[in-house]
Parts: structure tokens; C-alpha cells; sequence
């Protein structure tokens, strides 16, 4: 972790599907008034552009990483919101901000509970018009390294957004990270 009180931060929140990051991530960005930057949505828009078919491979990612980078240099915090399952992207994002000059912290978001995040996964529905989402033998299925790395912890398994969200804000303010 490292950032100053004032200077922008770049907090990355990661985790398999379904296991609260873009509901705690939206709560995230709200409270801190920072640029809220999901890859599912970035993804969702260059699948409905046709100007890519197929495997998206790291195309949303190295966007994300573009406008990251952009609100970063004018001082703009930013919460990055995407799976991040493998260590290159998540190095990714750090090197994003530092060559931005910014704060880092890594977030990592899991569903300690399998019955309760096969449930979640099993029950939500799309929020972005013509997104699959994963099927409970899909995420389980999933490349996912494990986070060595990650600043922060949360896990959602019986607990309210609202909680996991006040917690992690109430923690990113206290540190100052």
C-alpha cells in the first residue's frame, strides 16, 4: 500500500463472480468520490461494438488500465473493479499507478461460504444489458491464482453490502492507504 492523504489512489478490488466486488466497489467509489471502472462493463461495450468478436483476451483490461491511468494523472482516485485471477494483471495495475504517480491498494473480495456464493451466483441476474454471466460450474472451473499480494481482505460470506461496504471504507480512510 502506498498513497498520501491527498494524492490519487488507484484501489483495485478483485475476486471470483459473484462474490459482492461490483456492489461493494460502486459503494466504494461513491463514498470516496472516486471513478468507479468495472471491466465488465468495458468488456460488454466492445462485444455490442462488433469491433471484436470472440475471446476479448486482454483488450478490456488494457483499456481499463488507459483510463485508469488517465483520471489517475489529474488526480482522480479510481476503483477498479474486475476478477483479476491471474498475478499479471494485477501487477498490471500496479505498475498503472505508479507510472501515474498514484496510491495502490489491492483489494481482494471473497465468499468464504461455497453454499452461500453458489447461491449468489445461481440467483443474480445480469445488471449490463447482454451480459452472460457465469454458470457455478464455470466459476468453480476457473483459472484463479492465488493473492499473495493483496493489501486488504474482505470477506462477504453473511454479511450485508452495506456492512462490507461501510468496513472497507471505514479502512481505506483510517490508513490513509
Amino acid at each position: 500500500m502506498s498513497s498520501s492523504p491527498t494524492a490519487a489512489r488507484l484501489i483495485v478490488l478483485g475476486g471470483l463472480p459473484a462474490v459482492g466486488k461490483s456492489t461493494i466497489a460502486r459503494g466504494v467509489a461513491q463514498a470516496l468520490g472516486a471513478v468507479n471502472l468495472r471491466i465488465d462493463t468495458i468488456e460488454q461495450a466492445l462485444r455490442a461494438s462488433r469491433v471484436v468478436s470472440g475471446d476479448l483476451g486482454p483488450a478490456g483490461y488494457e483499456i481499463a488500465y488507459g483510463i485508469a491511468f488517465d483520471n489517475l494523472k489529474v488526480g482522480q482516485s479510481v476503483v477498479a473493479d474486475s476478477v483479476n485471477p491471474i498475478s499479471l494483471t494485477r501487477a498490471s495495475w500496479r505498475q498503472t499507478a505508479r507510472l501515474a504517480g498514484a496510491g495502490f491498494v489491492e483489494i481482494e473480495v471473497v465468499c468464504s461460504d461455497p453454499d452461500e456464493h453458489r447461491q449468489r451466483v445461481e440467483s443474480r441476474e445480469p445488471d449490463i444489458d447482454g451480459l452472460m454471466l457465469p454458470t457455478w460450474q464455470e466459476v468453480e472451473e476457473r483459472a484463479y491464482e492465488i493473492w499473495a499480494d493483496a493489501d486488504i481482505v474482505i470477506d462477504t460470506a453473511g454479511r450485508s453490502n452495506d456492512e462490507c461496504i461501510t468496513e472497507l471504507v471505514e479502512s481505506l480512510r483510517a490508513d490513509a492507504i
